[in-house]
């Protein structure tokens, strides 16, 4: 009997040093626990970190960029970005919006249109990418990048479109948190559930860019609190959840192998290291893959070709 309470007691303590109950409460449930028997143990209300306290509690390093894009269409490589909000939140809490309307000058698809609502009428009269790159540029560089399935669309995206202007950023060295990666490695579901699930809140406006930027913030430190396995972790330790470890590129397309080799991770010589499959790589040369994507395939190429090229 004393063994459980004193189990009982080691809980109650460990949620006082988390300051889930106060003093009273505290002294309260350890009477009922030592002098009260079969009485049932009362379940603190846990206190709610406001918004501020979950960002300081982390310790971050450096900011962190949310971000969204609204875009002409899904193609990585030949669409562009007509709407892109970033929410900067700083390691003391602070918390700076950007929130740009961009014009294409390609043709916006249809299909596009009937997700986020903008046409190019709307667009004609707002700076083109390369006018506002280098500000965005300054805004989210030296920052960890969080997105809803930005691993997959946004990142590579914003890459071609930075590339396109001699930015190079995002690069694959950069820190990607994906909050639909947690989601889906906890609960399978899509951004709208994903707001419903973990904040309580309908989503409103989706397919706005800021308001899925706003979204996936208050996921993002949602997922925070409930997830114990994600607390104390560091950034870096996060964006790998739901990420294959190996992988080199944001779409996971070439991985590294246990003899830190370089291999394929589609087509036909998917599971090939590329140093035994090169012709594959001057064919993916020649195709229509993002720039980024077929600039790193070129690195990859030529340090291979190089005298004593290991990869």
């Amino acid at each position: 009997m004393n063994e459980e309470k004193i189990k009982e007691t080691e809980k109650l303590l460990k949620q006082f040093k988390k300051t889930a109950i106060n003093e009273p409460e505290f002294t309260k449930a350890l009477q009922i626990i030592w002098f009260a028997d079969n009485v049932a143990v009362p379940t603190p209300e846990k206190k709610e970190k406001t918004l501020v306290e979950v960002i300081q509690s982390l310790n971050l390093q450096k900011p962190i960029c949310f971000f969204d894009l609204e875009t002409t269409g899904l193609d990585i490589e030949a669409d562009r970005i007509i709407s892109i909000a970033v929410t900067k939140v700083m390691p003391d809490g602070e918390i700076i919006s950007k929130n740009i309307l961009v014009n294409p000058v390609i043709s916006i698809s249809e299909e596009a249109t009937a997700i986020h609502g903008y046409d190019n009428s709307m667009l004609m009269d707002k700076p083109k990418f390369s006018q506002i790159s280098k500000s965005v540029y300054a805004f989210m560089r030296d920052c960890y990048l969080c997105g809803f399935n930005s691993n997959f669309f946004d990142m590579p995206l914003l890459q071609e479109e930075f590339l396109r202007c001699d930015i190079d950023f995002p690069t694959y060295e950069t820190i990607s948190l994906d909050a639909c990666s947690i989601f889906k490695n906890y609960e399978k579901r899509d951004l709208t559930s994903a707001l419903k699930f973990y904040c309580g809140k309908e989503m409103e406006n989706a397919h706005d860019a800021d308001a899925d930027t706003q979204a996936t913030l208050q996921i993002f430190f949602a997922q925070l609190e409930r997830y114990e396995e994600l607390k104390g972790l560091s950034m870096e330790g996060i964006a790998k959840i739901g990420k294959n470890e190996n992988a080199v590129d944001f779409q996971s397309r070439i991985l590294k192998d246990k003899d830190g080799d370089f291999v394929w991770n589609f087509g036909k010589p998917k599971g090939r290291k590329i140093k035994q499959e090169m012709g594959f790589g001057d064919w993916v040369l020649m195709q229509g893959f993002p720039k980024s994507f077929k600039n790193l395939v070129s690195k990859i190429l030529e340090d291979i070709r190089k005298p004593n090229g290991r990869n």
